[in-house]
């Protein structure tokens, strides 16, 4: 895995992520158009008496989607059910959370493409009219039993909304759609954490830590650990001198790239002559699942400009050769393994 992978890793990094999440829309940084349109929305629903539409968040990992769910659930004053599509794999698995559901209570489903397509045509029932049908028996004789359901609010989070069939996607009310932050939004995340942390930061620290974020919150409250680590065990502060080295250790350049990415660029300048070079080939030559080079790994390098995709496969721009001071191949060669990869 990365050094900064956005999945976390133990159960420290839960509690540390945990503790630094904001509690209400207002201490939520950034999303500036998403945090106004959720505020109109819970506020309507108040005003109302009734529970809020569904709401799908779509974006990459670490941008606050969870976050924004437990707000929702906290402005709503709710409860709140947390789950995974993963986790959903069975239409009654699916029917023993719904059926469980207090009046107006927020479920949460992470990832929800990942749920069995069984359990998604039974959601689409119980998100229109709150009701789903339960099959009793099998074969002739098997009967299907109605069963309502308290009225709830369903927040879906996903990073990949392509996946998501548009009868799902359809049935959401509200779609959020989470970006990337900009530099000095982190920088707002990251004294907000170092303010609870009770860490002295300075402020060229946060904005170096903030660069080499990846415009992601999650990475800056991680490396923001990272350099409170470097600091604690040798001894200093947190200052542009403690990042500089505290990053470096841990193989995150001045543009955010860590060894993973840079594996990732090195094997398709040398091994593939700059590309096309397909998913799985590009997996395989770096050791790394197909998953975390698709989710993680090659949408930064896309938007960094430092990777294209063809339908022929993965190509290496004209910055990624200057970049690493190569000189580049001759336009349109590849590398011979690349020529039988799946153009994906």
């Amino acid at each position: 895995m990365s050094a900064i992978d956005p999945v976390p890793q133990s159960e420290a990094e839960l509690a540390f992520e945990g503790a630094l999440r904001p509690k209400n829309l207002t201490e939520f940084v950034g999303q500036k158009n998403v945090r106004k349109q959720l505020e109109v929305l819970l506020k309507a629903a108040a005003m109302q008496n009734r529970t809020p539409d569904h709401i799908l968040l779509a974006g990459p990992p670490g941008l606050g989607k969870t976050t924004l769910a437990m707000i929702v659930a906290e402005e709503s004053n709710r409860p709140l059910r947390m789950s995974s599509g993963p986790a959903i794999q069975h239409a009654g698995d699916l029917a023993a959370v719904l059926s469980s559901l207090t009046p107006g209570e927020v479920l949460f489903i992470d990832e929800i493409h990942r749920m069995a397509r069984s359990a998604e045509e039974m959601l689409y029932l119980a998100m229109e009219d709150f009701r789903i049908d339960i099959m009793v028996g099998k074969g002739a004789g098997a009967t299907s039993i109605p069963l309502d359901l308290a009225p709830f609010t369903l927040v879906g989070a996903t990073t990949r909304s392509g996946l998501l069939p548009n009868p799902l996607r359809d049935r959401f009310g509200f779609t959020a759609n989470l970006e990337f932050y900009e530099t000095h939004e982190l920088e707002q995340v990251l004294l907000r954490a170092a303010t609870m942390l009770d860490l002295p930061v300075q402020p060229p620290a946060l904005r170096e830590i903030a660069s080499r974020s990846r415009g992601t919150p999650r990475i800056a409250n991680r490396l923001l650990r990272r350099v409170r680590d470097w600091a604690l065990v040798h001894g200093g502060i947190a200052d542009d001198a403690a990042v500089q080295a505290a990053l470096s250790l841990y193989d995150v350049d001045e543009d955010g790239l860590d060894r993973l990415d840079r594996a990732v660029l090195d094997a398709i300048l040398e091994r593939f002559e700059g590309g096309p070079v397909g998913l799985s080939t590009l997996a395989a030559s770096v050791g790394e699942e197909q998953d975390t080079i698709a989710s993680v790994v090659e949408p930064f390098l896309v938007r960094m400009g430092l990777l294209t995709r063809t339908p022929r496969g993965r190509v290496a721009t004209a910055a990624a050769w200057r970049r690493t001071g190569r000189t580049p191949t001759a336009p349109g060669a590849t590398g011979p393994q690349a020529l039988f990869d799946e153009p994906v």
